[in-house]
């Protein structure tokens, strides 16, 4: 790791806010589900959550580069998602429901795409070692989940608003005692953001991560439910989850090794098929555990492996002065438009086909995302860092 970086104070931002991720990746379903909501409520109140990562990081990211304070952002973003979150306890009707999960959201979601820029200056040149950081939000994804699963279990699944709150607590803590980098990159060329989206190999790039997260739209969405209406308990559904990331936890410990050595195109094409093969697993037998906790292996490719070369490639795409956009905008084209128009369509589509049929057309679009990555990311040789 260079010299002087503070390993730990980054880190534990990371934690906290992937801690959030686990209480409600895993849960919020299972918990508007018991709140009396409909399959398509469940999947249009999911949809907020992820359609304001389309907005809130372009606007942060326009004004922390305007104003270079990324940390500021950041600051603020945590503080108002954990005043904004406390609203779930005031009501619960839908229309509520909705104007608390997009406010919250907004702010919450601000935060990621700047503290991601923060943490690439921090590191400089060795950009690679990114994962060796970002594992910790595994980590704290771990905790959550497992550690929810069994107290909703031992408590009920309303507890989990409260639950949530700590941990909005400890992301604003976190926040505060994380430092702020100095801005390198700004001294680099960059081109007009325009011309930088328009090159074939962006594009490319872009439209690949919107249907493989769009591909995600069943499992954030219904996963958990899927799993209740086989038998699961929630401390199973926990340990599944958990499976998964602790997949991508090794898989972070080595990706600094393997990006340099295989490249971003033949890596993103294989994560994208393998996220594929994954939906399939799910969809066809998930009364078998067995095969569920293979599949669940697989998040190492489907999140670990595909993430990480899309941070890798944004850091190469969008230096300087279009940094924190870039940021925004891979965070507002992929987990934002990509896994909300996946979660509304799943939510659309659940109680018609049915949930195998669901994740096997969410298996379609992965694959098609693979086709992309294959024919427009570029080859190893040519993935030297390029102005962008």
């Amino acid at each position: 790791m260079p010299a002087g970086l503070p390993y730990w104070r980054l880190s534990a931002f990371y934690c906290f806010f992937f801690a959030v991720l686990g209480g409600l990746a895993p849960y919020w379903g299972p918990y508007l589900n018991a709140e009396g909501f409909s399959a398509a409520e469940i999947g249009q109140l999911i949809a907020i959550l992820h359609a304001t990562k389309i907005v809130a990081p372009n606007v942060w990211g326009l004004i922390a580069d305007r104003t270079g304070r990324r940390m500021a952002v950041v600051r603020i973003g945590a503080l108002a998602a954990l005043v904004t979150f406390a609203g779930v306890l005031l009501g619960s009707s839908f229309w509520w429901l909705a104007l608390v999960m997009a406010l919250f959201s907004f702010f919450w979601n601000a935060a990621l795409p700047q503290f991601e820029a923060n943490t690439m200056n921090h590191l400089g040149q060795a950009d690679h070692r990114y994962s060796r950081i970002r594992l910790w939000g595994s980590v704290g994804f771990i905790i959550s989940v497992v550690g929810f699963g069994e107290l909703i279990d031992r408590f009920g699944v309303h507890i989990l608003p409260w639950l949530l709150l700590v941990l909005f607590v400890g992301l604003w803590v976190s926040s505060q005692i994380a430092p702020e980098a100095r801005q390198h990159s700004h001294h680099q060329h960059s081109d007009p953001i325009l011309r930088v989206l328009l090159r074939p190999d962006v594009i490319g790039f872009f439209l690949a991560c919107f249907l493989l997260k769009a591909s995600h739209g069943p499992y954030y969405a219904f996963f958990s439910i899927y799993l209740e209406e086989v038998g699961y308990s929630s401390s199973m559904i926990g340990i599944l989850w958990a499976v998964g990331v602790v997949a991508e936890i090794l898989l972070f410990l080595v990706m600094h090794r393997l990006l340099p050595r295989f490249g971003a195109r033949w890596l993103m094409t294989v994560a994208m098929l393998l996220s594929a093969l994954r939906w399939i697993l799910i969809a066809a037998a998930p009364q078998l555990l067995p095969v569920l906790l293979f599949a669940q292996g697989l998040h190492a490719a489907s999140f670990g492996v595909y993430h990480a070369v899309g941070i890798a490639l944004v850091n190469r795409y969008f230096v300087g002065s279009n940094q924190g956009r870039g940021q925004a905008l891979y965070s507002s084209i992929t987990f934002g438009a990509g896994v909300a128009v996946g979660s509304l369509a799943s939510g659309l589509l659940w109680d018609v086909l049915g949930g195998s049929m669901t994740f096997y057309l969410g298996a379609l679009a992965a694959g098609l995302a693979a086709v992309i990555a294959m024919a427009s990311l570029p080859g190893r040789h040519a993935e030297e860092p390029v102005p962008a």
